[in-house]
């Protein structure tokens, strides 16, 4: 198994054993170290398939100016119909989570666990090099599987890595292969333990994989919310998208939609990076349709996660937004209060 790991990594040996002990001490937290694990039984409250006729219609109006901007590779011709889609697709129930499975479903695992565990995935996907969109997936399908199944906190890291699994090999070219998702967890779980709950999840899910995540839109937000920011397009890429790994880790971002989540980081990233100018404009406002004031809640609660005034003090998402590769974009100061004005509508311009 280590062999396997090793030759798809460039880290040292010590490196990669630090690692291990890392997991081992996941497992600890989470209850895995003198627990016996238990096999999870058939799974109930699977919901029914989704149909095209299914989704919501949720204009958000043609945006051709924006669109015939677009990188060809974006599908500009397409881009507003493939927007208008993707906004009905996000509040389509069965592709939600619920916002308090913690508080309703849940006895075992709680907000902590679940911001330890997506922690360490965050790890995990920097150690197999996995794109940006599979952590994310990992994480939507975690949050999805919690709204419909119980679960023991001892099997939340088996939840975690056959989750990263499943994003894998939706969207990676060549995703890890289970036994190197059994060494990361310090071989806590066998390779067939993985497999079995990777085919827990898909049934839970009902195999309905591809739900937009807020990175998903944040690909699209960042094409205009650069506009007038005194900045490089990469220093505002990369400070909105450590933005929105931070929510990651938030249970109460949850309850947010993907696209306002999104657009609330593009608010924030444009608020630290020019504190004087107001934050939105009227493109920002045809491009997602969301006033200030709709953000203002999601917008508060990601600011006071970057400032460490809420949610736990895990580091794993800040350590690796301090890399130059980054733009070091986790030192950016911000001012520990966003003015009440900038979330007025009658301000924007």
């Amino acid at each position: 198994m280590a062999s396997s790991s090793e030759n798809r990594s460039n880290t040292t040996r010590p490196q990669r054993e630090a690692k291990k002990r890392a997991a081992a001490a996941i497992c600890e937290q989470l209850g895995n170290a003198k627990k016996k694990r238990v096999v999870l039984g058939d799974l109930t409250n699977v919901p029914n398939a989704v149909s095209v006729s299914d989704i919501p219609k949720r204009k958000r109006g043609k945006l051709k100016n924006i669109d015939e901007r677009s990188d060809s590779q974006l599908c500009g011709p397409y881009g507003s119909d493939i927007y208008e889609y993707l906004c009905g697709l996000e509040v389509v129930p069965n592709l939600r989570p619920m916002p308090d499975y913690v508080q309703k479903v849940q006895n075992d695992v709680d907000d902590n666990m679940r911001g330890l565990l997506v922690d360490w995935l965050v790890e995990v996907a920097e150690e197999y090099e996995l794109v940006s969109d599979t952590l994310y997936f990992c994480v939507a399908y975690i949050d999805r599987f919690l709204s419909l199944n119980v679960l023991s906190r001892e099997r939340l890291q088996l939840l975690g890595v056959a989750a990263m699994l499943i994003a894998s090999k939706y969207e990676e070219v060549k995703p890890p292969e289970v036994e190197d998702f059994c060494y990361i967890t310090d071989n806590t779980y066998s390779k067939e333990e993985v497999v079995n709950m990777e085919a827990d999840v898909l049934m839970a899910l009902k195999f309905e994989l591809g739900a937009p995540t807020v990175r998903t839109f944040l690909r699209r937000f960042c094409g205009v919310g650069q506009v007038g920011v005194d900045t490089s397009d990469l220093q505002f890429e990369f400070l909105s998208c450590y933005l929105a790994e931070l929510s990651l880790l938030d249970y109460y971002c949850v309850k947010f939609l993907p696209s306002l989540v999104a657009a609330s980081v593009v608010f924030l990233a444009r608020f630290m990076l020019s504190t004087r100018t107001h934050p939105w404009n009227s493109a920002l406002h045809q491009l997602t349709k969301y006033k200030p004031a709709d953000l203002k809640e999601c917008i508060l609660n990601i600011h006071d996660l970057y400032l460490r005034r809420r949610g736990p003090s895990l580091e794993a998402v800040r350590e690796k937004y301090k890399q130059h590769k980054f733009k070091c974009v986790a030192t950016t100061p911000s001012p520990p209060e966003i003015p009440l004005s900038f979330f007025e509508f009658s301000r924007v311009s």
